[in-house]
């Protein structure tokens, strides 16, 4: 199929090329100008590479035509910024789906597989694991603007039968996870652990998330290619919940010696649990995870051995 994928020069959207390439799909991948490619050459070489800005009608309009399956893969901002600046964060992220959605219903019909936020949706959970059916009052823009997609992705598939699958992302990681990124706890831990540094935890370290391994989470933006039907929101996660000194303590016993831990005062937008109930994804997508998370740890420890 011809697959695009916005923000596909990601930690998460170069994995998914990687698959689609794989799986024989032709892929073309919409970024931002400047964007370094982290793709081996010989998977670099068979995408179609177009640099836009997302929030611009006319950069999306070409892309968007020639595609059967538009993987929304773009976020302008982070959790922990967006409550920064709320109006950016909606006009930038909002706004530009919209005109996105606009683009996807004046043509031929696309499926368009949109990667929401298993970890903010939410809010503060009532119940653990966490179903798609919980409520959802977000504590940080980043969670309501991602939600407020959802709603209007399922107001234009009333108003003009537009096909959508969300997949409500837990926290991925593994492999290529920049450590200078300003988003992904591991990668980070694991660098300063590495180079003998000390680690900064905000609150006690015992805040409790969800991490699943990329290559299991990207096998399930895969299966959403081909699902039809209802329903049409699923978590991808691991099921299993982790605390910050849970991952260090597993961190130690990688590298065989203690992590020196420095704790700063709890952030108010860090909910205390988030795991969750991928239930959905296993009887309707034939998802499920494959990799524990010591296994995953492992083979991202490798990696940033070799390449860092």
């Amino acid at each position: 199929m011809k697959c695009l994928i916005l923000g596909g020069g990601g930690f998460v959207g170069a994995h998914l090329c990687e698959a689609l390439v794989a799986g024989g799909h032709a892929v073309t991948v919409f970024e931002r100008p400047r964007v370094q490619r982290v793709l081996p050459p010989e998977i670099d070489s068979r995408l179609t590479w177009v640099e836009g800005d997302f929030t611009n009608s006319r950069d999306l309009e070409a892309v968007v035509a020639d595609s059967e399956v538009i993987f929304h893969l773009v976020s302008t901002t982070l959790p922990k910024n967006s409550n920064d600046n709320p109006i950016y964060d909606v006009e930038s992220n909002l706004v530009g789906t919209l005109r996105l959605l606009d683009l996807v219903r004046a043509g031929p019909k696309k499926r368009i597989v949109f990667a929401s936020s298993g970890g903010t949706v939410y809010g503060r959970p009532s119940v653990v694991p966490i179903s798609e059916g919980h409520e959802t009052d977000p504590i940080c823009s980043y969670g309501i603007h991602k939600l407020a997609i959802e709603k209007y992705l399922n107001l234009y598939r009333a108003l003009y039968g537009l096909d959508y699958v969300v997949l409500r992302l837990a926290n991925p990681f593994g492999e290529r996870q920049r450590h200078v990124a300003a988003q992904g706890v591991i990668p980070v831990f694991l660098h300063k652990a590495m180079q003998g540094e000390s680690i900064e935890i905000w609150g006690d370290g015992g805040v409790v998330r969800d991490y699943v391994y990329i290559k299991d989470a990207i096998r399930a933006f895969v299966r959403a290619m081909d699902h039809a039907g209802q329903p049409r929101i699923f978590n991808v996660g691991s099921g299993r919940g982790l605390s910050l000194n849970d991952i260090l303590d597993q961190a130690e016993r990688l590298l065989g010696r203690p992590i020196e831990r420095v704790y700063q005062p709890a952030r108010k937008f860090d909910v205390p649990v988030n795991v969750l109930d991928i239930s959905l994804a296993r009887v309707h997508l034939g998802w499920r995870p494959q990799v524990s998370f010591e296994e995953g740890l492992a083979n991202t420890y490798r990696w940033m051995l070799d390449h860092i």
